[in-house]
């Protein structure tokens, strides 16, 4: 792990300072950086997807702790400067890219070098990392929703995303993303932090969060996709009633004929409002939905 004086001599050594337009923000807090690294557990046969490495100061701990490390990082001479620090750990790839090829899909090359490291190493594939804030919400629901699944994410992020990750229904921060996290995991923020332990200090607060993919709770999503369509479909309008969202419907869900029969069904009154839903009633309307389409 790397010290804020060691970073900076290292920047100034390549010549760059850190960039405002990628947003960023390094750990300096070694103590902090430990939580994180010891939160995740990892054993010598995981896999560990880190986005934003920067200089390589938590790669290094990784490196010690699981089998395999992907170690990401869209700045081309931040990636170099990890390289140089990381040449010692064989257990460790490091790919410049873009860790998103899309909103809503992983770089191919990152999934190409997970899927290889996951051979070699079969246990779980986990999401540790000091998040660069504009990745954060897109790249987490890609690794819930998307072909590539993360069994654990420990992470940093900006406070108001981890308030949106752990929000309950009919909070302010209850949306699209409480949703897929709760119904797929469980998920908890670790704890706060202040902008002083990062360099440079970032403008708010940000957070420590874990999430744990449980099973038994995805599978209980028939069909990710249409789960998928459901909730954007109610959630893109929010303060509506259930029954008038309906009449939005679009793609497979405009097939459906009889939305009220599919709310009997599912116990729920078609006057509420999408944002007083819980992750589970998403699930019940999602599944009677296919059922309905004779998906199943």
């Amino acid at each position: 792990m790397q010290t804020k004086r060691q970073i900076r001599d290292l920047l100034s050594s390549a010549g760059v300072s850190p960039n405002k337009r990628l947003g960023q923000h390094f750990l300096i807090d070694l103590n902090l950086m430990r939580l994180l690294v010891d939160s995740a557990n990892m054993q010598k046969d995981d896999v560990v997807l880190e986005v934003g490495c920067g200089t390589g100061s938590m790669t290094e701990a990784l490196a010690e702790k699981a089998g395999r490390v992907i170690a990401v990082e869209l700045d081309k001479n931040l990636s170099e400067i990890a390289g140089k620090q990381l040449t010692r750990s064989e257990n460790v790839e490091i790919i410049s890219a873009d860790i998103l090829e899309s909103k809503n899909k992983l770089s191919p090359t990152v999934r190409k070098a997970l899927d290889l490291a996951s051979k070699k190493c079969p246990g779980r594939m986990l999401l540790v990392a000091n998040l660069p804030y504009s990745a954060a919400s897109p790249l987490i629901m890609n690794l819930v929703t998307g072909a590539t699944t993360a069994d654990g994410m420990y992470i940093t992020v900006q406070k108001e995303v981890a308030d949106r990750m752990t929000a309950a229904p009919a909070s302010s921060d209850y949306g699209i993303l409480s949703i897929f996290l709760a119904a797929t995991g469980d998920v908890k923020t670790i704890r706060t932090l202040k902008p002083a332990v990062f360099w440079p200090q970032p403008q708010v607060d940000s957070a420590m969060v874990s999430f744990i993919r449980n099973q038994a709770k995805s599978d209980r999503i028939a069909n990710m996709e249409l789960f998928s369509e459901t909730v954007h479909l109610f959630m893109g309008h929010r303060r509506r009633t259930l029954l008038s969202c309906s009449k939005l419907a679009r793609g497979k869900l405009a097939e459906i004929a009889d939305w009220p029969d599919i709310f009997e069904q599912c116990c729920i009154n078609p006057k509420q409002r999408p944002e007083t839903l819980s992750p589970e009633d998403y699930i019940k309307i999602a599944n009677c939905a296919g059922n309905s389409l004779f998906l199943y």
